[in-house]
Order: structure tokens, then C-alpha cells, then sequence
């Protein structure tokens, strides 16, 4: 199979959750309340990598307040036991005393997003806020709810607006899911 082929068959194991539309719905829902809720300082948007570039990419377009940007690389693969976490990369902003904004794909079983806001209070920081365009209805009890949420998925692997089907599909503009066949 080409590499062509690899990445259109995941296409064609799939449908369509959310529309490229309602995607755009969510998220400017989402920035009108970060206007009324983040504190009238500078702020550090903290992007995770690689799947938080979509939404930071659109919130730094949307957002009309003063802020730096860093991202960090953390992820928690399922080879791994337990709730380890591998870091890749840590921000190179000092976070002492600052706003941060956490921006992540998706909120799954929240133990990436949980230690990532630990770095962040752990580094200095006055108060941290966390952003993901989804959270995946999955029953699981979390250990953090995010303070803002686009979108709700469900309990499949979903993959667009930042979110990868092995390798592919990010670029999406809508929320896909793979189909139960797949």
C-alpha cells in the first residue's frame, strides 16, 4: 500500500462527527468565554504538542489579549504502565508568577493534561487555565476537568482539528471517527 493509499483508507473507515462548521461554532463559543473568564493580564499559552497546535493556532487568531506563546511536548503512550508520562520537550518560558493557558487536543483519560497543569504550578505559575477542543465521553473518572471545552466526543478513536489516525488526517477541518469495522 503507497503512502497515498495509507492515508485514504483511513478516510474511508470513517464518518463524520462534527462538521468543519460546527467545529468553527465551538470554537469561537469557546474564545467569547475565555474573553469573559481569563484574568486582564498577559497570558503564556502553553500549546501540547503536536495535537494542541490546532486549537492554539485559532485561538492566538482569536483571542484579543496580550500573550506569549511556548509550547512542551509530553505524551503518555499506551506501551508504557501505569500513568507515566514521557516529556519530549519542557517550555522554555519562565512560568513564575504568570497566567498560563494549557491548550490540548482532546481531554481522554486526562492524565497528560493533569500533569502538564502539575509542571505549570510547579514552575511558579499564579494560576493555570486549560483549553481542549474535545473531551471524549468515555465514563472514566478524570483527574482534572477542563476549564474549556469545545467539543464532546464519543468513546472512538477520533482523529482531525489536530488529532492524528496514526500519522494522518491533523490537517482536518472537521472531527472524524473511525467506523466500528474499522
Amino acid at each position: 500500500m503507497t503512502t497515498v493509499q495509507a492515508a485514504e483508507h483511513w478516510l474511508q473507515l470513517s464518518e463524520v462527527v462534527y462538521t468543519a462548521s460546527e467545529v468553527d461554532i465551538a470554537i469561537n463559543t469557546m474564545m467569547q468565554h475565555m474573553q469573559s473568564t481569563l484574568p486582564d493580564e498577559p497570558i503564556v499559552m502553553m500549546c501540547v504538542m503536536r495535537g494542541g497546535l490546532y486549537l492554539s493556532a485559532r485561538l492566538m487568531a482569536g483571542l484579543r489579549c496580550p500573550l506569549q506563546l511556548d509550547y512542551l511536548q509530553a505524551n503518555r503512550y499506551h506501551g508504557l504502565s501505569g500513568s507515566q508520562v514521557d516529556w519530549s520537550k519542557h517550555p522554555d518560558t519562565d512560568l513564575q508568577g504568570r497566567i498560563v493557558l494549557v491548550v490540548d487536543d482532546i481531554l481522554d483519560e486526562g492524565i497528560t493534561l493533569a500533569e502538564v497543569v502539575n509542571y505549570c504550578k510547579q514552575a511558579g505559575a499564579k494560576q493555570v487555565f486549560t483549553a481542549v477542543l474535545t473531551e471524549k465521553d468515555n465514563g472514566l473518572q478524570k483527574p482534572l476537568h477542563a476549564d474549556f471545552v469545545g467539543l464532546v466526543v464519543p468513546n472512538r478513536y477520533v482523529f482531525g482539528c489536530g488529532m492524528d489516525v496514526y500519522g494522518w488526517w491533523r490537517n482536518l477541518p472537521e472531527i472524524r471517527a473511525l467506523t466500528q469495522q474499522a
